[in-house]
């Protein structure tokens, strides 16, 4: 029997452009499925995997860590799943089960985490073969456009704010309203914080209000610290931005015991003294993404809440144009490519 051959938009080469190539669909070996991509988000740390910035990256490869579809087959060993089962996979690709982290539930931190488009050929295809233990479930109210840009950039900030100190009625201050920062103002407003939206411009003020924002700062037109402090201090400030000058900012704003936790990848340097860590009480530390069954929590949450990301479709053989969308910050909000399977 002759395999099947399918689309891939792959790059030759670190920077290299998107070509569209035919393939060879790939069987599923034990523990893992097949799934036909019906969606795929187009995510920042894209760029890094089709920059070869990973260790092991090999090229020709096909990038794409934000897959929403169904499964096609079923390879041995693998319980739980059926064929027509609709999922989604994220920057948790897979990881090794028997390290500590995973023992502990804590798979994204696994020595050996298998990220989509590095480990094994990425979701800007046709269909991918994924390890099982990655899979996450979509509910019947989301559809696969809705589902993709929820399995990683959803389930960063959701896992973020649902595993911070903030409790509802607490100040939660997000810092950025891009890709991240728009799905994060929804997620803090629906989980009963007071939300505080942070960004550049007076412009963006009604942005804010529209996801759900009860403030905003301005932080052209005023010192985002002494703003912070003026609503009590923030609790939790959800830094999305890739900028360590903004970040280092918000920290005198934190109220007492406050974190600032980093979601924006950044090599940026925080500076940042002892005495301002000491004063309060306060801590700071990074996160990133979550697990499969994370994932199925952001996604269950919102479709019982109504927390969409904001979305512009393209299709498949468009990617480079959505790459390019993504990397100048002309798409609102993310981008989302789509096979027509």
């Amino acid at each position: 029997m002759t395999s099947p051959t399918i689309r891939a938009m792959q790059v030759s080469e670190p920077g290299g452009p998107f070509v569209q190539s035919t393939i060879t669909a790939a069987e599923p070996g034990p523990g893992h499925v097949r799934v036909v991509v019906e969606a795929c988000g187009v995510c920042h740390s894209d760029a890094l995997v089709t920059g070869g910035q990973f260790p092991g990256t090999a090229f020709p490869l096909t990038t794409g860590h934000e897959i929403a579809g169904r499964i096609e087959s079923v390879g041995d060993g693998v319980d739980g799943w059926r064929v027509g089962q609709r999922v989604a996979v994220g920057w948790y690709g897979g990881s090794c089960g028997f390290c500590d982290a995973c023992r502990d539930g804590d798979g994204v931190n696994c020595p050996r985490l298998q990220i989509p488009g590095v480990a094994y050929q990425g979701g800007y295809a046709d269909s991918v073969v994924v390890p099982a233990i990655a899979l996450a479930t979509i509910p019947d109210e989301l559809t696969a456009v809705e589902a993709a840009p929820l399995a990683c950039a959803g389930v960063t900030v959701f896992n973020a704010l649902r595993r911070s100190a903030a409790r509802p009625g607490d100040v939660v201050a997000i810092l950025g309203l891009g890709g991240l920062g728009h799905l994060a103002v929804q997620f803090a407003a629906k989980m009963g914080f007071v939300t505080v939206g942070i960004a550049r411009g007076s412009e963006k003020a009604p942005l804010a209000s529209e996801l759900g924002a009860d403030h905003y700062i301005d932080s052209t037109a005023e010192e985002v610290a002494r703003g912070l402090r003026a609503l009590g201090g923030a609790k939790v400030v959800l830094a999305t931005v890739t900028n360590g000058d903004a970040m280092t900012a918000t920290v005198d704003g934190l109220g007492r015991r406050g974190e600032l936790i980093v979601a924006g990848a950044t090599p940026d340097v925080l500076r940042i003294s002892g005495l301002q860590f000491i004063t309060g009480t306060k801590r700071i530390y990074g996160h990133a993404s979550g697990t499969a069954l994370d994932t199925e929590a952001t996604m269950r949450f919102a479709a019982q809440t109504g927390v969409r990301a904001w979305i512009e479709e393209a299709p498949l053989a468009e990617a480079g144009q959505a790459f390019d969308r993504m990397l100048t910050g002309k798409a609102r909000f993310r981008m989302v490519l789509t096979t027509g399977n």
